[in-house]
C-alpha cells in the first residue's frame, strides 16, 4: 500500500501513554473487527440498504467490549496473547503514520458515498491506547482486539494488535492492517445510518442464538463496507500487487470458524457471531469487486 506522503487524519487521539485510557464507563455495547448511545441520522439510500439489515446487532455482553460479537474485529473465543509495549511510544512514530493515513482515506471516501446520497459524513475518532482503556461503552483489555464504540463514536485500537494479527494469527502484511481499520469504521457507518438503535432494540428477547445469527450478518456487512472502501483506494491507484489477497487472508484468520479450530480445537456454529472465514472473505471481496453499498445486503438471502 502506498500510504507514505498522503493525508493524515487529525482524529487521532493518542492515550498510550495513559494506561486506564479515555472516557467513562457507561451503558451500550462495542462492536469488535471483525468492533452505546445511538445516532438518529441517516436516511435516504443508505438507510433503505441497511434496514433489511435486520439481523445485525450481536447480542454482546457489554462487559466484554471486544470478545464475542460487539464491535470488534475477533470473534468470541478470538482473545489474543497480550505483549508488552512501550505506553510512551514517540508521537510521530511510523504505525501512527500509518494508520492516520489509512484513517484519513476512510474519511475521503465516506464522505464522498455519503454526499452522493445527500448525506453528511460525520468522522469518528480513533484512540490509540496500550494495555487498556475505558471508552463509553465500557472497559476493554487489548486482549480482545480493536473495536468501535457507538456511544463516543470511537474507534479504539492497541497498535500491538498489528504485530500479533502477524505473528499469532498469520495475516501479515500493510493492507491486512489497513482492513483492521476500515472494518471498524465500517460499524461507524452502520452507527451513522440509526440502525443500531434499531436492532438493539429488536435482540431484546432474543435466544442467545438468534442474537448470535443477527451478529454475523452485522459483522459480514461492515467487512463488505470495508471492501467497498478498498474500491475506492485502488481506483486511486495507492494498492500494490497482493494488497487485496492480504486483506482477504486477514478476513480469513478471524473467521469463528478457524480460530474456534485453533483455539479449541473444534467449533461450535451456533456460538458464530462474527461469520466464517469463507463467509468473511465473500462479502469482502464482494464490497470491493462493485465498490457499491447495495451489495452489502447481508440480510437478504443466504450469507
Amino acid at each position: 500500500m502506498l500510504w507514505r506522503g498522503r493525508r493524515q487524519s487529525d482524529n487521532i487521539e493518542d492515550d498510550r501513554s495513559d494506561s486506564g485510557g479515555g472516557g467513562g464507563l457507561g451503558g451500550g455495547g462495542q462492536f469488535r473487527v471483525p468492533i452505546g448511545g445511538r445516532t438518529g441520522g441517516g436516511g435516504s439510500i443508505l438507510l433503505v440498504i441497511l434496514v433489511v439489515l435486520a439481523g445485525w446487532y450481536f447480542g454482546f455482553d457489554p462487559s466484554q467490549i471486544l470478545g464475542g460479537g460487539d464491535g470488534g474485529l475477533l470473534p468470541g473465543g478470538g482473545q489474543i496473547t497480550e505483549t508488552q509495549d512501550n505506553g510512551n511510544a514517540p508521537a510521530n512514530d511510523e504505525m501512527k503514520q500509518f494508520v492516520a493515513t489509512v484513517l484519513a482515506d476512510t474519511e475521503d471516501t465516506w464522505t464522498g458515498i455519503f454526499k452522493s446520497q445527500g448525506l453528511t459524513y460525520e468522522d469518528p475518532k480513533l484512540v490509540l491506547f496500550s494495555g487498556q482503556v475505558r471508552s463509553a461503552c465500557g472497559f476493554a483489555s487489548a486482549a480482545a482486539g480493536p473495536f468501535y464504540c457507538p456511544g463516543d463514536r470511537k474507534v479504539y485500537l492497541d497498535m500491538t494488535f498489528f504485530q500479533q494479527l502477524d505473528q499469532q494469527f498469520g495475516a501479515a502484511g500493510e493492507f491486512a492492517r489497513a482492513y483492521v481499520v476500515a472494518h471498524e469504521v465500517g460499524h461507524h457507518v452502520q452507527n451513522l445510518t440509526g440502525i443500531m438503535g434499531k436492532f438493539d432494540q429488536m435482540r431484546q428477547g432474543m435466544s442467545e442464538v438468534d442474537a448470535n445469527q443477527l451478529s454475523v450478518r452485522i459483522e459480514l456487512q461492515a467487512d463488505c463496507f470495508a471492501g467497498v472502501w478498498a474500491h475506492y483506494t485502488q481506483q486511486k491507484g495507492i494498492l500494490e500487487q497482493g494488497d487485496i489477497e492480504s486483506a482477504l487472508n486477514a478476513a480469513k484468520q478471524i473467521g469463528d470458524d478457524t480460530l474456534q479450530k485453533k483455539m479449541q480445537g473444534y467449533v461450535v456454529p451456533e456460538s458464530f457471531n462474527h461469520g466464517t472465514s469463507q463467509q468473511r472473505q465473500t462479502w469482502l471481496a464482494r464490497g470491493f469487486k462493485s465498490g457499491k453499498l447495495s451489495d452489502c445486503n447481508t440480510m437478504s438471502g443466504p450469507i
